[in-house]
């Protein structure tokens, strides 16, 4: 070990290992117990790896409100990571590091949401939380790990038995009426990283008040070993299977609003689950529920490589690519893609010139956010004496089409931050609304017996969905749902077909009568130690030193959600959040944020024109406004990083 130090001490004094990562490397070798820890940093220090180590080590990763994300695989693997390899040719160890996902990081988190779990309960019996996991690299050893630490915890565990879906393990830990529950997930992220996703007792992503008493608990353990309470006290690991998967699934299926829609339309559409878990649940159902469904043989294969595509993201059309072109040969109408987790969407619509055409999120949401509020009020389910009551709820950066739709509709719209997370809140206030000796189990209760509650005495959640190709139907789940948001497409793919439109061209009737709204989604990717200290100096530069002229159009109002006291349209305050909303004379706008999950810092763009003027006109002068204004932000960005 002396021979590492002095290594270690003459790259730091050298200029070569950055302070921080000195400090922490110094903690891992102090707090880690497995042997490959101090092996893996000794031989990235032999071999002068400085880069690798100062990006392994350049922070702790910090449990965050969504819990933690990194790389699982470094950029260079030591030969002692590699071992004996595992499955799909990954190494048979994780990534050292203080600033990566492995054992000594999930031991960590694990820890802190136990403790945590274990005070709000008290003491009248053990915490319950349930553990899922995704097709990535060491997503099942990390599941395991957790059910395994859970229960020598004295904690009682929930393990699925095989990959499962993000809201899957939201729809569990509510229907077991668990304490806590973690997915084993990077989402959408390329195939080197993991994530550990932590939730509490209503289903949600953990927020405050429980997110920094968490995050307290976790931040504060700095090794990886802890004390086994006795066997007479520790709790049991239950194996979660079909069983669960059928509950979730009657829970889906009330999702559909006419359903012998599905049935008589038999709407073609070749799905692809990007090597990931949709396909457990989304293929069954929609077959079940009359759609002729193909799938891309390649991508059914659970690979944590992912090996067809160069990111399991719906949201690029390169992973959609596959699917397309089977749709192209067997006549295909729609085509459906999820993430790895399943929790988001991606869609691609044939037009009425036969051509397949990929949709936006944001448009996706708004096909879905529009059939819904129409077909309910024709159900009668809404009316005009309870509309007020009715609500669609989507992200501050979402597109404004769905509150042009929601005041058409004569329903309420309430803008969240950024994040699922807060959309399920709103869930929470609305049912907690309810008064008790109404709803009593209200998680036991049918929903339309929920729908009549919430019409009464609440607030009515339609949909939900953020432009990041996240969607939600019920508040029986408190996460974006992609087997969920398959079946409601599917619907309205049958209700287009029924009407005779394609779904683009019921797309540009939504337009017409509710204004063209255009959006892009823009990002500067910078990766690493240098590129995290990028990203931090480029947003602290939006704070410090806003635009007041963005491409020769006068910024009118600039919203500072890290400053402000901003509120939403139920009078609520906003939490804080590091992102910059600027509105332009010209009726355009931009949002700028730093992912919370990748190495990026984000760009929303937006341009609309108002309805009745000739649609393809308004589409071009939109789109050209659009960008030039990227244009114009990708060129102040890069003199910003430059001062």
């Amino acid at each position: 070990m002396s021979r590492l130090a002095d290594l270690l001490a003459s790259a730091a004094s050298e200029g070569l290992l950055r302070p921080t990562a000195k400090l922490n490397v110094d903690a891992m070798l102090a707090g880690a117990t497995h042997p490959v820890t101090a092996l893996a940093i000794e031989e990235l220090a032999t071999a002068g790896a400085w880069d690798e180590l100062n990006d392994r080590f350049f922070q702790t990763l910090a449990f965050g409100t969504g819990g933690l994300r990194g790389r699982t695989i470094g950029r260079v693997v030591t030969t002692v990571e590699q071992g004996a390899g595992g499955p799909n040719g990954r190494p048979e160890w994780p990534c050292v590091g203080t600033a990566t996902m492995n054992y000594f990081n999930v031991s960590r988190a694990v820890r802190g949401l136990i403790a945590h779990a274990r005070r709000h309960v008290g003491g009248g019996r053990k915490p319950r939380l349930v553990f899922a996991h995704d097709t990535r690299h060491f997503s099942r050893e990390f599941a395991e790990f957790c059910a395994n630490t859970c229960a020598e915890l004295g904690c009682d565990a929930y393990l699925f038995d095989g990959p499962r879906s993000t809201p899957q393990l939201s729809f569990a830990l509510r229907e077991l009426r668990a304490d806590a529950g973690v997915v084993l997930t990077a989402s959408h992220n390329p195939p080197h990283d993991n994530g550990f996703k932590a939730y509490f007792d209503d289903g949600a992503q953990i927020v405050e008040p429980h997110a920094a008493a968490i995050v307290a608990e976790v931040n504060a353990l700095t090794s990886e070993s802890y004390e086994v309470v006795a066997e007479a006290a520790r709790g049991s690991v239950t194996r979660l299977g079909r069983e669960m998967d059928e509950r979730y699934v009657q829970l889906l299926r009330t999702l559909l609003l006419r359903p012998s829609l599905l049935a008589e339309m038999r709407t073609k559409i070749v799905y692809t689950n990007l090597h990931g878990t949709g396909g457990h649940i989304i293929v069954p159902m929609l077959r079940e529920c009359g759609c002729e469904v193909q799938t891309v043989a390649a991508q059914d294969v659970l690979d944590g490589r992912f090996p067809t595509v160069e990111s399991p993201n719906p949201e690029n059309a390169a992973a959609l690519k596959l699917a397309i072109e089977l749709a192209e040969a067997s006549g295909a109408e729609i085509v459906i893609g999820t993430d790895p987790d399943a929790d988001r969407m991606g869609v691609a619509a044939r037009d009425a010139a036969g051509r397949m055409v990929l949709l936006s999120g944001n448009q996706i949401g708004s096909l879905m956010a529009w059939y819904r509020l129409k077909t309910c009020f024709e159900l009668g389910w809404l009316t005009q004496a309870n509309r007020s009551r009715a609500v669609l709820v989507k992200t501050v950066v979402t597109t404004e089409l769905q509150r042009a739709i929601a005041d058409g509709f004569g329903v309420g719209l309430v803008d969240t931050l950024t994040g699922f997370k807060y959309i399920a809140g709103k869930l929470r206030k609305y049912e907690e609304a309810i008064p008790a000796d109404k709803k009593g189990d209200y998680r036991a209760l049918s929903q339309d017996a929920t729908r009549g509650l919430r019409l009464e005495y609440s607030r009515f959640f339609v949909f939900g969905g953020e432009e990041s190709y996240g969607y939600l139907g019920s508040d029986a789940v408190r996460d974006k749902d992609a087997n969920g948001a398959a079946l409601m497409f599917a619907e309205v793919a049958a209700y287009a077909k029924s009407v005779g439109k394609s779904l683009p061209e019921l797309m540009d009737e939504i337009f017409a009568e509710f204004g063209y709204h255009l959006e892009l989604g823009k990002s500067l990717v910078m990766e690493g130690a240098d590129g995290a200290a990028q990203i931090q100096a480029l947003a602290n530069s939006y704070a410090q030193q806003p635009p007041v002229v963005v491409d020769g159009a006068a910024v009118v109002r600039l919203r500072d959600f890290a400053k402000q006291d901003l509120f939403d349209q139920e009078g609520d305050l906003l939490p804080k959040e590091k992102m910059l909303f600027v509105d332009l004379a010209d009726g355009r706008a931009f949002a700028v944020r730093p992912s919370g999950t990748e190495p990026k810092i984000k760009y929303y763009l937006y341009g609309k024109a108002a309805p009745g003027g000739e649609l393809d006109n308004a589409k071009a002068q939109v789109r050209s406004g659009l960008d030039t204004m990227w244009q114009w932000l990708e060129e102040d960005a890069g003199m910003r990083l430059r001062v």
